[in-house]
Order: structure tokens, then sequence, then C-alpha cells
């Protein structure tokens, strides 16, 4: 695609989890990852914890075979360029999105990614529930290592990795500027989102989260429902086992999400999802980016 034709994006954010949107419908513009890490750059940039590439999945290759069951593919990156499997909140704005473009109705919705196919409710009212799949509970666990303190971390995949560690004081986490160290490395090799969780109720915890690729972000979709069911299993209750939905209210810097584990292992997650701002990008400095 030629960076002289108009190219728009759009700023939305999902408990302050933020990404840039890139409406790309029949897969024109390639987007290496130096030029995402640019796009997403805050200072240079527009400025985004990640970025999602709006594209129907007959026209990506990695969707393609989805095409029958959901048009869309939402392409994401990490803020850093990287290529992530999933992203929770960014699923979210990406549905809020849809709706805003007038490419989907308010109702049932399927949209593919690199984690498989998942089922959204949307309504007018901001909320978006997002259907994540079972979560897989590793029997690999490790132990994470940040100033002087050590806790042992639940492994958890919701679609990408994710370790656990319930902490005394969320201060506890520092600045998380660097990835917080953890052993054994072999369990993720390809890196994995940390969370560092502490109890404010029944049914209620607060997380923050260094997420992989990202560093620490206001909020992280498929993290919260990682803390939720490892939340769950601390404390003795599993769907599966006594055929009752568990809920939790997973609070992050950005606000609260709803977290619902169902018997049949399908974790669900409701929070907001808002568009706050779309333009076009500046021909000459989007030439530069790809270059």
């Amino acid at each position: 695609m030629s960076t002289a034709q108009r190219i728009a994006f759009l700023k939305g954010h999902g408990t302050e989890n933020d990404f840039v949107i890139v409406p790309d419908p029949d897969g024109r513009l390639d987007l290496p990852a130096a030029a995402v890490a640019r796009i997403c750059d805050r200072r240079a940039g527009i400025g985004g914890d990640g970025l999602l590439r709006v594209v129907r999945s007959a026209a990506h290759p990695e969707a393609r075979a989805s095409a029958d069951e959901a048009e869309w593919f939402m392409d994401y990156r990490n803020g850093d360029g990287s290529i992530a499997e999933m992203c929770g909140n960014g699923v979210r704005v990406f549905a809020r999105y849809l709706l805003y473009a007038g490419l989907a109705e308010a109702g049932d919705l399927a949209i593919a990614t690199r984690a498989g196919i998942r089922r959204v409710r949307l309504d007018r009212s901001g909320d978006v529930t997002v259907s994540m799949g079972r979560a897989e509970l590793p029997e690999e666990s490790v132990v994470v290592t940040l100033d002087g303190r050590s806790w042992p971390a639940r492994n958890v995949n919701m679609g990408n990795p994710h370790a656990v560690a319930f902490v005394e004081d969320l201060a506890h986490a520092g600045e998380l500027r660097g990835v917080p160290p953890y052993s054994p490395a072999a369990v993720y090799p390809d890196g994995v989102n940390i969370e560092f969780v502490v109890d404010r109720g029944p049914r209620h915890v607060a997380m923050r989260v260094h997420e992989r690729g990202s560093g620490e972000t206001r909020s992280c979709g498929t993290g919260a429902c990682a803390v939720a069911v490892a939340t769950a299993r601390r404390d003795g209750a599993d769907p599966a086992r006594t055929g009752t939905p568990v809920t939790y209210t997973v609070d992050v810097l950005g606000g609260s999400l709803s977290i619902t584990e169902l018997p049949d292992g399908t974790v669900e997650m409701t929070g907001p999802a808002v568009i706050v701002a779309e333009g076009d990008f500046d021909p000459d400095w989007l030439a530069a980016a790809l270059a």
C-alpha cells in the first residue's frame, strides 16, 4: 500500500490498557515490528500499549481458515512490535471499534485471533463480554524474585502464558520497568506475563502486571482471567468439580473487570471498551516509520 494514500487510525482503551487501532480490511498494509514500535511510542508516535490491525479473516493468511466463522481477524502486536497470541482488553476494544465503524451490530460476534476464535457480546452501553476460552494450568511452576523477595507463581495459560504471584503488598512489585526475574526460565521459552496479586475482599483481588513486550500496563485482560482462575484454585473453588460458576472482581490500575469461570471451564470477562479519538497518519511520518 502506498503511504501517500489516506491511512486512518483510532485510539481506544479497555480499563486504560490503550491501543492504536489501524483499519486494514483488505490486508494491504505491511507493518514491520519497528514501525509498530514507533507508532506505539508515547513520545514520538501515537502512543499505546499495543496495536490492533483490523483485517478481514479472508485477507490474512493466519486467519483464512476461520473466515466462515469469524469475518474479522485481530492482528495484535505488543508495544515493542512483537506479535502476541491474544489480548483480552484488545479484543474488547477491537469489538467496540467494529460497532463504532458500523462493521458489526450489537449482540453476539465472533472474532478470530491467533489464540483461536473469541466470542463477544456487545452492548451499546460500553461493556463488552468476551468468552476467553478455557484456562490451562500446566504443572510447571516458577519462582518470581524481586528486590530480595521471592514468591511462588502459578502457571496459567489463557492462550498466552502467565505467572501469577500472590504478594503481601502491590508495592512489592517495584517499578516494573524491566522483566521481573523468574526461574526456571525454561518454563516460558517465549517469555511470560507476570501478575502480582493481593486480596481486597471475598472474591475480590487487585493486581499489577508486567506484560511481555509492553512493560507494566494499566490493565491486562488475559492476566485478569489468569488471576481469577489462580485465585479460585487457591481458594479451593473449581467450577468443573462443583458445577457452580465462580466470579471474581479483579481491580487493575485502570479500573475493574468481572471474571467468571463456568463449569465447562470457559472463562468470561466483562469490562468497558472505549473509542477516544480518530485521525490520519501524516504520510511523510508514516513513510519514515515504515522505511
